[in-house]
């Protein structure tokens, strides 16, 4: 039996954490300041972006948290750590952005049957604004590792969802003002709940899968496996299962059949090589047993 297990991925930490934190910091702020103009124009479409804004601060918060959570050493009980929260808050946040694009639909029903009267260019000064605040936390939040990581990339989604809910803002408050369409806000609004509903049920299947163990979707199973049967003396790859841990953290098993005893060692050592260099796969336990599957291993079959 052999186990591999090396560090990964932990210079993206302090990044991830300090993209979360600082834009968790921008968000509150300028939340506070939207609730205040919202309640100042008499406009519910501020106050409604409010709401989605102390969402996002909500999830910046959360996922925060969460990477904090997850640099917890391993202990008896949770022998893997706390990184798995990473994949539960993420899953949270996918489900937060589900919530407010139904929000999002009912409030637009009502703006479309009883459009609201509001201060447009006290709504357009603010909408700017936060136009202008969601592009720097967005920025500062692909600093971090959002492609790789899911809990990174759920907390981005929100930001983008709020910046695209600025932009209707701004264009509903410039058309309110010009042309006096006041159905130019619902509208908006719809256009901006679909995004965010797409967005959100994209994170949860993807954290979905990950706490159903499935497999990375970065890694092709087969290809894997033929690389495997490729080492020399190796006859058969069984039990193989692939899953994760976290966004990030690719885990594998499995039982390598070999000629004889002797070349067990090599063999180990040359599949952690292909693991490591051609899949990405830095924590794996193998193992390497004589060709042909002991009759106590039911699961070979």
């Amino acid at each position: 039996m052999g186990h591999h297990h090396h560090g990964h991925g932990h210079h993206h930490g302090n990044g991830n954490k300090k993209a979360l934190f600082l834009s968790f910091v921008l968000i509150s702020m300028f939340m506070v300041v939207e609730v205040i103009g919202g309640i100042w124009t008499n406009s519910l479409a501020l106050l409604s972006d409010a709401g989605h804004m102390l969402s996002d601060a909500v999830a910046l918060g959360l996922s925060f948290f969460a990477i904090k959570l997850g640099e917890r050493t391993a202990t008896k009980s949770k022998t893997y750590g706390y990184k798995r929260f990473e994949i539960i808050a993420a899953a949270m946040n996918g489900l937060t952005l589900i919530g407010i694009s139904l929000y999002i639909f009912v409030e637009a029903y009502h703006r479309l049957t009883s459009p609201p009267q509001v201060q447009s260019l006290g709504m357009l000064a603010i909408a700017v604004t936060g136009f202008l605040v969601n592009i720097v936390a967005a920025w500062i939040l692909m600093k971090g590792d959002k492609d790789e990581n899911l809990n990174v990339r759920s907390a981005f989604l929100h930001v983008i969802g709020d910046l695209l809910g600025s932009a209707g803002a701004i264009i509903a408050a410039l058309l309110i003002y010009f042309l006096g369409w006041t159905l130019a806000d619902p509208i908006a609004s719809v256009i901006v709940a679909v995004l965010v509903l797409v967005s959100g049920l994209r994170v949860v299947k993807e954290a979905f899968h990950i706490l159903m163990e499935g497999a990375p979707p970065q890694i092709e199973m087969e290809k894997l496996k033929t690389a495997l049967g490729q080492i020399p003396y190796v006859k058969g790859v069984h039990d193989l299962h692939i899953w994760s841990i976290t966004s990030e953290v690719p885990m594998l098993s499995c039982h390598l059949a070999v000629e004889s005893e002797s070349r067990q060692h090599l063999v180990l050592n040359s599949a952690v090589s292909i693991l490591h260099d051609h899949f990405g796969i830095e924590h794996s336990t193998i193992q390497v047993e004589t060709e042909g599957c002991p009759s106590h291993h039911g699961t070979c079959n």
